[in-house]
Protein backbone atom coordinates (compact mmCIF):
# COMPACT_ATOMS: atom_id res chain seq x y z
CA UNK A 1 0.00 0.00 0.00
CA UNK A 2 1.12 3.68 -1.05
CA UNK A 3 2.03 5.61 1.83
CA UNK A 4 1.25 9.07 0.52
CA UNK A 5 -0.49 10.49 -2.97
CA UNK A 6 -0.37 13.67 -4.79
CA UNK A 7 -3.18 15.33 -5.74
CA UNK A 8 -3.55 17.74 -9.36
CA UNK A 9 -5.02 19.62 -10.74
CA UNK A 10 -4.68 22.04 -14.54
CA UNK A 11 -4.99 25.33 -13.46
CA UNK A 12 -5.21 29.10 -14.58
CA UNK A 13 -6.68 27.98 -18.20
CA UNK A 14 -9.28 31.21 -18.23
CA UNK A 15 -8.27 33.63 -20.78
CA UNK A 16 -9.82 37.24 -20.17
CA UNK A 17 -13.45 37.51 -19.43
CA UNK A 18 -13.61 33.96 -20.10
CA UNK A 19 -13.51 31.23 -17.91
CA UNK A 20 -12.17 27.85 -17.41
CA UNK A 21 -12.00 25.23 -14.69
CA UNK A 22 -13.42 26.22 -10.80
CA UNK A 23 -9.74 26.96 -9.77
CA UNK A 24 -10.74 28.88 -6.27
CA UNK A 25 -12.74 26.14 -5.94
CA UNK A 26 -10.50 22.95 -6.46
CA UNK A 27 -7.03 24.98 -4.51
CA UNK A 28 -7.79 23.73 -1.48
CA UNK A 29 -8.12 20.34 -2.30
CA UNK A 30 -5.08 19.38 -4.12
CA UNK A 31 -1.71 19.70 -3.55
CA UNK A 32 -0.19 20.35 -7.06
CA UNK A 33 -1.26 22.62 -9.96
CA UNK A 34 -0.14 22.59 -13.31
CA UNK A 35 -0.92 26.17 -14.88
CA UNK A 36 -1.53 26.85 -17.58
CA UNK A 37 1.37 30.01 -19.85
CA UNK A 38 -0.13 31.36 -22.65
CA UNK A 39 -0.27 29.39 -25.46
CA UNK A 40 -3.52 27.27 -24.96
CA UNK A 41 -4.86 29.32 -22.28
CA UNK A 42 -4.40 31.94 -19.62
CA UNK A 43 -3.03 35.68 -19.76
CA UNK A 44 -0.61 37.58 -17.96
CA UNK A 45 -2.99 38.33 -15.19
CA UNK A 46 -4.46 35.12 -15.07
CA UNK A 47 -1.20 33.70 -14.53
CA UNK A 48 -0.12 36.01 -11.75
CA UNK A 49 -3.41 35.38 -9.80
CA UNK A 50 -3.09 31.46 -10.25
CA UNK A 51 0.20 31.88 -8.80
CA UNK A 52 -0.97 33.97 -5.97
CA UNK A 53 -3.75 31.59 -5.46
CA UNK A 54 -1.24 28.37 -4.88
CA UNK A 55 1.16 30.02 -2.38
CA UNK A 56 -2.08 30.90 -0.40
CA UNK A 57 -2.57 26.88 -0.17
CA UNK A 58 0.49 26.29 -0.20
CA UNK A 59 0.06 24.21 -3.42
CA UNK A 60 3.05 23.53 -5.47
CA UNK A 61 3.30 24.93 -9.42
CA UNK A 62 4.03 23.33 -12.38
CA UNK A 63 4.16 24.74 -16.08
CA UNK A 64 1.52 23.58 -18.64
CA UNK A 65 2.46 24.45 -21.84
CA UNK A 66 0.80 23.45 -24.92
CA UNK A 67 0.71 24.53 -28.58
CA UNK A 68 0.22 27.99 -29.40
CA UNK A 69 -3.52 27.12 -30.18
CA UNK A 70 -6.19 29.84 -28.07
CA UNK A 71 -8.63 29.13 -30.79
CA UNK A 72 -8.67 25.46 -30.50
CA UNK A 73 -7.24 25.56 -26.41
CA UNK A 74 -4.50 23.54 -27.38
CA UNK A 75 -6.26 20.58 -28.66
CA UNK A 76 -5.70 20.46 -32.40
CA UNK A 77 -2.29 19.01 -33.43
CA UNK A 78 0.46 21.08 -35.30
CA UNK A 79 3.46 20.13 -37.75
CA UNK A 80 6.17 21.29 -35.17
CA UNK A 81 10.23 20.70 -35.13
CA UNK A 82 12.13 19.59 -32.39
CA UNK A 83 13.57 23.54 -32.54
CA UNK A 84 9.79 24.38 -31.91
CA UNK A 85 9.11 22.04 -29.31
CA UNK A 86 12.24 22.71 -27.04
CA UNK A 87 11.31 26.87 -27.76
CA UNK A 88 7.64 26.36 -26.88
CA UNK A 89 8.66 24.83 -23.12
CA UNK A 90 11.47 27.15 -22.57
CA UNK A 91 9.19 30.34 -23.60
CA UNK A 92 6.27 29.23 -21.69
CA UNK A 93 7.45 27.92 -18.55
CA UNK A 94 9.91 31.12 -18.32
CA UNK A 95 6.73 33.32 -18.19
CA UNK A 96 5.37 31.16 -15.24
CA UNK A 97 9.24 31.00 -13.68
CA UNK A 98 8.86 34.96 -13.61
CA UNK A 99 5.37 35.10 -12.01
CA UNK A 100 6.64 32.17 -9.79
CA UNK A 101 9.59 34.26 -8.70
CA UNK A 102 7.34 37.40 -7.58
CA UNK A 103 5.83 35.11 -5.64
CA UNK A 104 8.47 33.83 -4.17
CA UNK A 105 7.90 30.42 -5.28
CA UNK A 106 9.96 28.33 -7.50
CA UNK A 107 8.65 25.68 -10.08
CA UNK A 108 7.94 22.32 -8.97
CA UNK A 109 7.31 20.48 -12.55
CA UNK A 110 6.65 20.50 -16.28
CA UNK A 111 3.38 18.48 -17.82
CA UNK A 112 2.19 18.95 -21.30
CA UNK A 113 -1.05 19.87 -22.25
CA UNK A 114 -3.32 18.44 -24.85
CA UNK A 115 -2.11 17.42 -28.67
CA UNK A 116 1.36 19.15 -27.64
CA UNK A 117 1.11 15.62 -24.92
CA UNK A 118 0.05 13.49 -27.79
CA UNK A 119 2.76 14.41 -30.21
CA UNK A 120 5.19 13.66 -27.26
CA UNK A 121 4.06 10.40 -26.68
CA UNK A 122 4.89 9.06 -29.98
CA UNK A 123 7.70 11.58 -31.66
CA UNK A 124 11.07 10.74 -30.45
CA UNK A 125 13.23 14.02 -31.68
CA UNK A 126 10.12 15.87 -29.81
CA UNK A 127 10.75 14.07 -26.58
CA UNK A 128 14.66 14.75 -26.58
CA UNK A 129 14.25 18.21 -27.24
CA UNK A 130 11.98 18.81 -24.96
CA UNK A 131 13.49 16.61 -22.24
CA UNK A 132 16.53 18.87 -22.90
CA UNK A 133 14.36 22.21 -22.07
CA UNK A 134 13.20 20.25 -19.00
CA UNK A 135 16.80 19.64 -17.81
CA UNK A 136 17.83 22.97 -18.45
CA UNK A 137 14.62 24.95 -16.60
CA UNK A 138 15.38 23.71 -13.60
CA UNK A 139 17.75 22.03 -10.49
CA UNK A 140 15.10 19.48 -9.93
CA UNK A 141 13.91 18.70 -12.75
CA UNK A 142 10.27 16.67 -12.84
CA UNK A 143 8.19 15.37 -15.67
CA UNK A 144 4.67 14.64 -14.82
CA UNK A 145 3.10 12.47 -17.01
CA UNK A 146 0.12 10.12 -17.05
CA UNK A 147 0.90 6.50 -16.44
CA UNK A 148 2.12 4.29 -17.56
CA UNK A 149 5.55 6.09 -18.38
CA UNK A 150 6.63 4.42 -21.16
CA UNK A 151 5.87 6.71 -24.28
CA UNK A 152 8.87 8.29 -25.81
CA UNK A 153 8.62 11.42 -23.27
CA UNK A 154 8.95 9.99 -20.06
CA UNK A 155 11.46 7.63 -21.68
CA UNK A 156 13.41 10.73 -23.07
CA UNK A 157 13.00 12.16 -19.61
CA UNK A 158 14.39 8.68 -18.00
CA UNK A 159 16.88 8.80 -19.63
CA UNK A 160 18.49 12.18 -18.90
CA UNK A 161 17.68 11.57 -15.37
CA UNK A 162 14.73 14.06 -14.92
CA UNK A 163 12.28 12.13 -12.23
CA UNK A 164 8.66 11.12 -14.32
CA UNK A 165 5.65 11.74 -12.04
CA UNK A 166 2.98 8.61 -13.17
CA UNK A 167 -0.40 10.44 -12.82
CA UNK A 168 -3.79 8.44 -12.40
CA UNK A 169 -7.52 9.81 -13.55
CA UNK A 170 -9.93 8.76 -10.95
CA UNK A 171 -12.77 11.06 -13.19
CA UNK A 172 -11.88 9.38 -16.60
CA UNK A 173 -12.11 5.54 -18.02
CA UNK A 174 -9.58 3.49 -19.04
CA UNK A 175 -9.78 1.26 -21.64
CA UNK A 176 -7.98 -2.81 -20.98
CA UNK A 177 -5.01 -0.97 -22.55
CA UNK A 178 -4.03 1.39 -19.95
CA UNK A 179 -4.76 4.41 -22.20
CA UNK A 180 -7.68 7.04 -21.29
CA UNK A 181 -10.67 7.10 -22.97
CA UNK A 182 -11.11 10.89 -23.24
CA UNK A 183 -14.67 13.06 -23.01
CA UNK A 184 -15.85 14.99 -25.93
CA UNK A 185 -17.89 17.38 -23.54
CA UNK A 186 -17.31 16.63 -19.45
CA UNK A 187 -19.97 15.31 -17.64
CA UNK A 188 -20.62 14.48 -14.22
CA UNK A 189 -17.88 11.92 -12.38
CA UNK A 190 -19.41 9.56 -10.11
CA UNK A 191 -17.43 9.81 -6.54
CA UNK A 192 -17.98 6.66 -5.42
CA UNK A 193 -16.26 5.08 -8.82
CA UNK A 194 -13.75 7.77 -8.22
CA UNK A 195 -12.70 7.05 -4.86
CA UNK A 196 -13.27 3.45 -5.48
CA UNK A 197 -10.69 3.35 -8.50
CA UNK A 198 -7.92 5.69 -6.25
CA UNK A 199 -8.42 3.44 -3.57
CA UNK A 200 -7.56 0.22 -5.38
CA UNK A 201 -4.86 2.22 -6.82
CA UNK A 202 -3.27 2.75 -3.23
CA UNK A 203 -3.59 -0.44 -2.12
CA UNK A 204 -2.83 -2.78 -5.78
CA UNK A 205 -0.93 -0.28 -7.88
CA UNK A 206 -4.14 -1.20 -10.27
CA UNK A 207 -6.99 0.54 -11.41
CA UNK A 208 -10.17 -0.53 -13.13
CA UNK A 209 -10.56 -1.07 -16.60
CA UNK A 210 -14.11 -0.02 -18.39
CA UNK A 211 -14.42 -4.04 -19.08
CA UNK A 212 -13.10 -5.21 -15.52
CA UNK A 213 -9.74 -5.77 -15.96
CA UNK A 214 -7.03 -4.64 -13.52
CA UNK A 215 -4.23 -3.03 -14.88
CA UNK A 216 -1.34 -1.83 -13.16
CA UNK A 217 0.40 1.50 -13.05
CA UNK A 218 3.59 3.09 -11.87
CA UNK A 219 2.08 6.23 -10.29
CA UNK A 220 2.30 8.63 -7.33
CA UNK A 221 -0.52 11.53 -8.25
CA UNK A 222 -3.95 11.77 -8.87
CA UNK A 223 -5.11 14.44 -11.19
CA UNK A 224 -8.62 15.72 -11.07
CA UNK A 225 -9.52 17.62 -13.81
CA UNK A 226 -11.11 20.91 -12.49
CA UNK A 227 -13.74 22.02 -15.14
CA UNK A 228 -16.03 18.89 -14.68
CA UNK A 229 -19.36 19.72 -13.29
CA UNK A 230 -18.80 18.24 -10.05
CA UNK A 231 -15.08 18.78 -9.53
CA UNK A 232 -15.37 19.68 -5.92
CA UNK A 233 -17.70 16.64 -5.12
CA UNK A 234 -15.02 14.98 -6.80
CA UNK A 235 -11.58 16.22 -5.02
CA UNK A 236 -13.85 15.98 -1.76
CA UNK A 237 -14.65 12.19 -2.12
CA UNK A 238 -10.84 11.32 -3.26
CA UNK A 239 -9.50 13.42 -0.35
CA UNK A 240 -12.13 11.65 2.30
CA UNK A 241 -11.05 8.23 0.86
CA UNK A 242 -7.86 8.81 1.19
CA UNK A 243 -7.72 10.19 4.80
CA UNK A 244 -10.16 6.85 5.74
CA UNK A 245 -7.49 4.32 4.46
CA UNK A 246 -4.31 6.57 6.03
CA UNK A 247 -2.96 7.82 2.83
CA UNK A 248 -1.09 10.89 3.41
CA UNK A 249 -1.91 13.77 0.77
CA UNK A 250 1.13 15.35 0.00
CA UNK A 251 2.63 17.14 -3.12
CA UNK A 252 5.74 15.05 -4.46
CA UNK A 253 9.08 16.41 -3.31
CA UNK A 254 11.92 16.24 -5.34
Amino acid sequence: MKSSMDINCDMGESFGNWNMGDDTGMMPRITTANVACGFHASDPLTMLETVKLAKAHKVEVGSHPGLPDLLGFGRRAMNITPEDAHAYVVYQTGALQAALKVNDMRLHHIKPHGAFYSLLRTEESLAEAVADAIAELSDTPMLYWPAPTDAAMPTAAKNKGIRVVGEIYPDLIYAPDGSLILQRAKHATDTEFAAAQVKRFVETSKVEANDGSLIELDAESICIHGDGPNATEVGDAVNKMLKDIGCSVTSVMA
